[in-house]
């Protein structure tokens, strides 16, 4: 019943001119003023994954998701159907309402628009080429510049269209084209930074390098970066005359990312799908926020998209329905104490004592996220030390009913500062079960996208449950998705460099909990709570369904 609410909602959102949009909105305001840039965003966001992020090994795209997609093959093999919890079935409210003729890449029907070759592309290959070979020779005549100019633009669009030719399906840009290209572009700025300054080709190549180094996001490639510029710079300098510094930043780049290529050969983002449907994609949770601002009135803004009842700070409402839901071969619910039980059931009756442990190495990166993302975005925003805790947290959990036949189908775990309102964090927890395996997804919507971390459970000695992400299992990891408006199809990356635990047990007679994450295999953040137990609220305190 409730599910087929939710399709008449979404069909009727179809017919109307906000599009059939999910979830997340604030004003139609915004909704009508998001729109155009969201796509546009979106369409740009999609192109650079496929030419930038590599599959999660040599021969396979999406394996963290649970499915296989053969490198030169169409044939995509996925497990048995996932089924997901009364809370809301995301599968089915997408499924029913993407259109019949939609390009489906995670079912093997190549994309017309990234697997067939285009002139554009063949053009713009063709001017970067034209660029380096014109960088790397500006030192020569104008006889040798311009043969090293048609040379560039022949050799990288001739690589383009072959590269092209030998794509299939989903499958990105070869990893030899990927460092001829990016060995082109960075030619024409090693031939500005040695037009405009005073560097020797010891220092543009330790910049190059570092600038290479922090595009590949991970702390050891961003050290190992200008460590092999600084090499090749004195390199080509021992060798008496001095080197064009596009040609530093042409060498470091390539034997840079060759080097890097053979040394990190765990992919600490990969592209699982490319308009794909949600269906295909049961561990993500796709409840996009409309605007550009998710802050603590998600969940209501969301309850009026839907037409459900809407219960702000319920007065006796879980994460979880039941922790029966989990069940699996590595977790029996019957092992787990009362009282966590309890609290994931009815956390509502339970307040939160925060108290965050910082790593010294992340603090200046985590103060920028903070000022230009975090607050801004009214999502995500963990406080920086216990000063900040200490002023106080508030936790609600805010709940829809989309059939009112008062079972709660959404659950949105919402903190916020207390002395400011301010939000911490906005999280919609979901479960579902996969090859008899219980799972919990807890979605955190952004803009036109959604972050999700899948956990799997496990029993915990003392009676205590830990849900973590650092699993072997398929599906357990964290998910980036942008969701296209009009179409509902999903384009995720997965993000394996990022982990996380939640550790939930009973200690000295007290119940605790300790949150701790891991990016690039390395720790850097652990939340521990002291969770105490409210005095009882009348059942005339909770604020009534909206």
């Amino acid at each position: 019943m409730a599910i087929t609410a939710i399709q008449s909602t979404f069909e009727a959102m179809s017919k109307s001119r906000l599009g059939s949009v999910r979830t997340g909105y604030l004003s139609s305001r915004n909704a009508r003023s998001d729109m155009a840039v969201s796509r546009r965003a979106v369409e740009v966001w999609r192109r650079w994954v496929l030419w930038s992020c590599r599959p999660v090994d040599g021969s396979s795209v999406g394996g963290a998701a649970g499915m296989r997609a053969n490198l030169g093959s169409d044939r995509v093999t996925s497990h048995r159907p996932t089924r997901r919890m009364r809370q809301v079935d995301f599968t089915a409210a997408h499924s029913a309402h993407a259109p019949n003729d939609v390009i489906d890449d995670v079912t093997g029907t190549e994309p017309p628009d990234f697997a067939s070759p285009k002139a554009s592309d063949l053009v713009i290959a063709a001017l970067i080429g034209g660029l380096a070979g014109a960088a790397l020779a500006a030192r020569s005549n104008r006889v040798a510049a311009a043969l090293s100019t048609i040379g560039g633009a022949t050799l990288l669009a001739s690589a383009k269209a072959v590269a092209r030719k030998r794509r299939r399906g989903i499958e990105i840009q070869p990893l030899w084209y990927r460092i001829l290209s990016t060995g082109a572009l960075v030619a024409p700025l090693g031939w500005l930074a040695g037009k405009t300054t005073s560097a020797g080709p010891t220092l543009i190549g330790t910049a190059t390098g570092l600038l290479a180094g922090l595009l590949g996001v991970r702390p050891q490639k961003v050290i190992l970066g200008p460590l092999v510029g600084a090499a090749v710079g004195l390199g080509l300098a021992a060798r008496g005359r001095r080197p064009s510094p596009a040609a530093v930043a042409t060498v470091t780049l390539v034997i840079y990312r060759m080097l890097s290529a053979a040394v990190f050969r765990d992919a600490q983002v990969t592209l699982l799908a490319v308009r794909a449907n949600v269906a295909d994609l049961p561990f993500v949770v796709p409840l996009e926020a409309r605007s550009r601002y998710v802050g603590v009135d998600y969940v209501r803004s969301l309850a009026g998209v839907l037409g459900g009842s809407y219960v702000r700070d319920a007065g006796d409402a879980g994460i979880v329905a039941s922790l029966d839901n989990l069940a699996g071969p590595d977790f029996d619910p019957g092992t787990v104490a009362a009282e966590v039980r309890e609290f994931y059931e009815h956390t509502t009756r339970f307040a939160l004592d925060i108290v965050p442990e910082w790593r010294t190495w992340v603090r200046p990166g985590y103060l920028l996220y903070s000022s230009l993302v975090a607050k801004p975005l009214g999502q995500a925003n963990l406080p920086m030390n216990q000063r900040q805790a200490q002023r106080g947290v508030r936790s609600r959990i805010d709940t829809i009913d989309v059939d009112r036949d008062e079972i709660i189908d959404i659950r949105g775990w919402i903190r916020s500062f207390a002395a400011t309102g301010e939000p911490i964090y906005v999280g919609i927890y979901t479960t579902y079960r996969h090859d008899d395996r219980g799972y919990v997804s807890v979605g955190f919507p952004l803009p036109q996208s959604s972050f999700t971390a899948t956990l799997v459970p496990r029993a915990r000695v003392g009676g205590g449950l830990v849900l973590t992400s650092r699993s072997a299992l398929p599906h357990p990891g964290h998910y980036l998705t942008f969701i296209e408006p009009a179409s509902r199809e999903l384009t995720t990356l997965g993000v394996p460099g990022f982990k996380e635990e939640l550790d939930v047990y009973v200690a000295d007679g007290e119940l605790r909990a300790d949150h701790a994450f891991w990016l690039f295999g390395l720790p850097f953040l652990v939340l521990r709570y002291r969770i105490r137990r409210k005095p009882a609220r009348a059942a005339s305190e909770a604020e009534p369904p909206a």
